[in-house]
Parts: structure tokens; sequence; C-alpha cells
């Protein structure tokens, strides 16, 4: 670790009577697959940032990697092709992002504070963990919040996809926060 590095390090703990204590906490990622029950994941992430004084920034990734694509091509061409992924990506990103910001004022209606917390909505495509990665290290975000349905014969035992392949590969803390399937909660809205 370099010079630089390490006072950047640094700069992010805390010290209390001279001990380092856990990282400052100044910028939230809520990664989001729009799932029932996500919400549970966002009051996680509401909870950190009033803890520590944190602004939340929202994320989610349309999987731009669907296979229809390459039927669609076949019969359009290229050009006209590009012309539809277009209009489809800007209204789609429009409409998803107006009901994350509906979400986001509705979990939050009672609390005008904590939704000025809310810094920014973001709606891009690829590959989600390859996104979550980008964006948590371009925005220098201190921790991510996300949910996780659990898979298979013993579901406790086992993270989503998305959830295990950003845990191992990520370098700043991870809330992987298990969503319900049981109980009812506010969802992000028909997409």
């Amino acid at each position: 670790m370099d010079a630089e590095s390490g006072d950047k390090v640094r700069k992010l703990f805390q010290q209390v009577n001279g001990k380092v204590m856990i990282p400052r906490i100044r910028k939230i990622l809520y990664a989001t697959d729009l799932s029932k029950n996500s919400a549970y994941a966002f009051r996680y992430a509401v909870n950190s940032a009033r803890m520590h004084d944190a602004s939340i920034h929202i994320l989610h990734v349309v999987d731009n990697r669907p296979l229809w694509e390459a039927h669609l091509l076949f019969y359009t061409g290229p050009t006209r092709m590009a012309e539809i992924h277009q209009e489809a990506s800007e209204e789609l990103v429009n409409k998803i992002e107006a009901r994350l910001r509906d979400f986001a004022r509705r979990e939050l209606k009672g609390d005008p504070e904590t939704l000025k917390r809310v810094a920014s909505i973001q709606v891009v495509f690829g590959d989600p963990t390859e996104k979550i990665l980008e964006i948590t290290t371009t925005m220098q975000c201190d921790i991510v919040v996300m949910g996780t349905h659990g898979k298979g014969i013993i579901s406790h035992s086992f993270l989503g996809s998305v959830a295990e392949k950003v845990l191992h590969r990520i370098d700043i803390p991870v809330y992987i926060i298990p969503i319900s399937k049981e109980d009812p909660d506010i969802t992000l809205g028909e997409i």
C-alpha cells in the first residue's frame, strides 16, 4: 500500500481515545432487484444512514443480457435494433426511477429529514454484479446494502447469485439482508 492509499484508509476510520474504531459511513449504496419485500432491505439502509449521518444512493441494474435480442437482431437488422433498444431503455429507466422515487417517498413519508438522505437514484443496464462493483467504486461508497432470496433445499445456506458474487469481490462491508418470503411488505410497485 502506498502512502496516498494509506492516508485515504486512515481518514475513513474514526478514532476514539487514540484507538481506531469502525470506518466512517458516509455513503450507502442500496442495490435493489425490485422484488417483492425488497423494502425490508431498504429499511436497513435507512437505519444505517440515520445512525451514521450518511447519504443513501439507490441503484437498480437491469440485466441486459437476454437471449431474445439475438432473435430480434436477426429480424430487424442492427440499425433498427439499436433504435428499438434506445427507445425501450429510456422509457424503462424513466419508469423505474419514478417508481423508486415514489417508493422512497412512501417509505419515508413521516420523516422528511431522512428522505433528504436519498441523494441519488440510478437505473443502469449491464451485468448486476459488475455494475454494483463499478458504481460502488466510482461513487466511493462505504457500504452496500442489498437483499437476498435463499434458494435451494436449505434456503438459509445459500445467498442469491448476485449477492454472493458481490460479496466475494468487494472490498467494503456489504449488508446482506435476507428477504422474508412470508411477511407481505411494501413493494416497489409494478414495473
